[in-house]
């Protein structure tokens, strides 16, 4: 809010050039969208808590899904390297607002502690006995004693390369809540040689 304040009130006293002012009101428009990705994690998150989110069950293609989330983010980032791979016609019965919002939020958390030039891979399969959804990204990885915390409520790790990027603690808690109400496993494991794998695996 301060950031786009700011930004806004810079923009009513001065006369700026067009380039300076399109800076601004692209930094205001991200950090709109930061907030209120923040707004629908805390919001989602309650209700979740307490067993009070007005879930809905359809059929839904999941494949697409996915696909639709990874091109969104995209367009978020043009800049970042990604790697793909979706099998089609994934379908599973869920509501589609909170497995966007995992997607999402796995995405975002790989893309916010990867180096600018550190690739992103989704992957998304199934087989007999579950669907599986992998995140891996090339950031600094997470240590073996803090692979459980990251999922706890307003947690975050403690190196330094963390304590310097935006967060709330927020968005892993959320996948991992996501997770529970369909009777899917999240885990972490490492990215060889340097990074994460972030896994869900939902119940064929």
């Amino acid at each position: 809010i301060s950031v786009a304040r700011l930004n806004l009130e810079t923009l009513q006293r001065y006369q700026l050039d067009a380039e300076k002012q399109q800076k601004l009101v692209r930094t205001s428009l991200q950090e709109t969208l930061r907030l209120d990705s923040l707004i629908n994690n805390i919001l989602i998150s309650s209700q979740l808590d307490v067993n009070t989110y007005p879930t809905s069950k359809e059929v839904l293609d999941l494949s697409q899904l996915v696909a639709d989330e990874v091109t969104a983010f995209q367009n978020r980032y043009p800049d970042r390297l990604l790697k793909v791979a979706i099998e089609d016609d994934i379908e599973m019965q869920g509501d589609a607002l909170l497995l966007k919002l995992m997607v999402s939020n796995l995405l975002e958390n790989a893309n916010k502690y990867s180096d600018k030039k550190g690739r992103i891979d989704c992957t998304l399969k199934r087989s007999a006995s579950n669907i599986c959804l992998m995140i891996l990204d090339e950031g600094p990885g997470i240590a073996d004693d803090e692979k459980k915390k990251v999922f706890r409520k307003f947690y975050r790790t403690g190196n330094e390369q963390t304590r310097r990027t935006k967060g709330t603690g927020l968005g892993l808690y959320i996948c991992k809540k996501i997770a529970e109400h369909y009777g899917a496993s999240i885990a972490i494991t490492n990215n060889a040689p340097i990074g994460s794998i972030f896994t869900v695996q939902f119940p064929a």
